[in-house]
């Protein structure tokens, strides 16, 4: 690697000051589980690296607002969302597969915004944030916004943030009797990435889908919402028809990618199989 400068503010406003919006050779540095492997290739070439990682505590705390939403700093680590009884208490679902995402030394170090920035279209935790409305907190240096989780990314490794900006913090809605399920096909190890991952979220009134949220990752660019198949599912009752219906709506809205984890004919088979596989799942889990 060649030499680069390694800062380390005190806080976030502190951090934002040392970034340049019309410098991608300034980066931010969270966990460094991913942009430390891209260096060490060659792919990325630093001048100066922005550590986050002596900011102020409250960016890595999980807590519970009054209404019920969970807000989750940036700097949290996997194994923070792992122990959280907060999260599992409020979004399940995230406790149920924090144990399948990588590894223990990786979800030791790798944290909520360092995964969200990357936006790596094999990642597990971005379709499920998806799934569960979840918004992100961006302080940047012109101030701050808020936005979907869906906004952020704008195509294969690229997102919406400018380079003067940082994830501040994630918001999760209260999820009341909503369901949710990720699912995903491992080609390979237990720790590769995902051939497909599907994660659904929605609600059961008298027996009948409402509300439905249905997310790819692993064969699209980006994770990927299924309008169309949300659209077949909303208001159907869970039988093997409608999830078939499901299924074929989600192949033909999908622009899937074949790449070293499946070919694309091979995925969209996935995508049927898992798709109705997850619904079944969140069906029979426990509302949040």
């Amino acid at each position: 690697m060649i030499p680069f400068e390694l800062a380390e503010p005190r806080s976030l406003r502190e951090s934002i000051a040392l970034l340049d919006r019309d410098d991608p050779a300034i980066r931010p540095i969270a966990g460094g589980t991913a942009l430390m492997l891209m260096m060490k290739a060659g792919f990325f070439k630093p001048i100066r690296l922005v550590s986050l990682r002596k900011i102020e505590p409250r960016y890595r705390a999980i807590t519970a607002a009054g209404d019920g939403s969970l807000h989750i700093g940036a700097m949290t680590t996997f194994a923070d969302l792992e122990g959280s009884p907060e999260l599992r208490r409020h979004a399940p679902v995230m406790t149920r597969m924090m144990r399948e995402v990588a590894n223990v030394r990786v979800r030791n170090v790798a944290t909520v915004g360092g995964n969200l920035a990357h936006a790596d279209p094999h990642l597990d935790l971005p379709p499920v944030w998806v799934a569960l409305g979840a918004r992100i907190a961006i302080a940047g240096a012109k101030g701050e916004r808020t936005i979907p989780v869906e906004e952020l990314f704008a195509g294969y490794y690229e997102t919406t943030l400018r380079h003067d900006e940082l994830i501040a913090e994630l918001i999760v809605p209260p999820q009341g009797a909503r369901r949710a399920a990720y699912l995903k096909c491992l080609a390979r190890s237990a720790h590769d990435w995902p051939s497909v991952g599907v994660a659904v979220s929605f609600a059961l009134t008298d027996g009948a889908i409402a509300d439905p949220r249905l997310v790819i990752c692993g064969a699209t660019a980006t994770p990927t919402r299924l309008a169309n198949a949300e659209a077949v599912l909303k208001g159907a009752r869970i039988d093997d028809a409608a999830l078939k219906r499901a299924g074929e709506a989600a192949v033909a809205e999908a622009e899937i990618e074949g790449d070293q984890h499946g070919s694309a004919p091979y995925k969209r088979q996935l995508l049927r199989v898992y798709l109705a596989r997850a619904v079944k799942a969140a069906a029979a889990a426990e509302p949040a």
